[in-house]
């Protein structure tokens, strides 16, 4: 197929606003939906680097698919902005859990497609990642060996790492990275999240989900077995999470 040079070069300056900031305005978004040649080279520019683009509410989005995107955070990222200096990979496989654990709250099951609630306090979260962790700690080791290597998860690292936060400070007031406790951690993930435009603070130690996350959940997130096979693994035997 050939492309006019005007729409090939439209398509390209797009594409690398989207890589600079990873988010495109309410200009890009009109370009992006009014020119089927453009939105599709673009389109085709972001499936090189292993991306896909979403639009959601009035912005455009750039969204690595794959580990192997340059676009993807690394762990060494994750560490290197958002958690201290000792950190280990286990706080990352922590903030994981942790970031599902958020997700759910905001859903019935992860088989709905529509949030079923607007906001989320720190308190609710930290409730509800604490008595799955402790679920998890019940777990027989052998039993949760196994699981280790089916899911290439490891789940021992992250009950022990959340073990070892201390719970006796959660009522300082000021809890951040350097306060080592489990409120402390959530707010830690906390900045993580709004940094990646997935929640917006509302005040009062409440988030909520911004449309960027949503249209991930939706059309993405839920969509990969590995993940469906790590919820069904956290969330089971959890009377109030259905599965449809």
């Amino acid at each position: 197929m050939l492309y006019e040079e005007q729409q090939v070069m439209e398509a390209f300056r797009l594409y690398t606003r989207l890589a600079l900031k990873g988010y495109g305005d309410k200009e890009a978004l009109r370009l992006y939906l009014a020119d089927d040649v453009v939105r599709g080279l673009v389109e085709e520019f972001a499936q090189e680097v292993e991306c896909t683009v979403i639009s959601a509410g009035d912005q455009l989005y750039l969204i690595p698919l794959a580990l192997s995107s340059p676009f993807h955070v690394s762990n060494q990222s994750l560490k290197d902005q958002y958690l201290p200096a000792y950190a280990v990979n286990a706080d990352i496989y922590l903030m994981y859990v942790a970031i599902i654990i958020l997700f759910g709250e905001f859903y019935d099951s992860y088989q709905t497609m529509e949030a079923t609630r607007e906001f989320l306090t720190l308190d609710h979260w930290l409730t509800r990642l604490n008595e799955r962790l402790l679920a998890l700690k019940e777990i027989n080791p052998k039993e949760l060996e196994k699981m280790e290597s089916e899911l290439e998860y490891n789940w021992q690292q992250v009950i022990d790492k959340w073990d070892a936060l201390d719970d006796l400070k959660e009522k300082v007031k000021a809890q951040d990275a350097r306060t080592r406790s489990r409120l402390g951690f959530l707010n830690t993930v906390k900045k993580f999240l709004e940094a990646q435009d997935l929640i917006r603070d509302i005040g009062e130690d409440e988030v909520t989900l911004t449309e960027k996350a949503q249209t991930i959940i939706q059309r993405y997130y839920m969509e990969v077995q590995h993940n469906q096979n790590i919820l069904e693994f956290i969330y089971r035997n959890s009377p109030d999470k259905e599965r449809k």
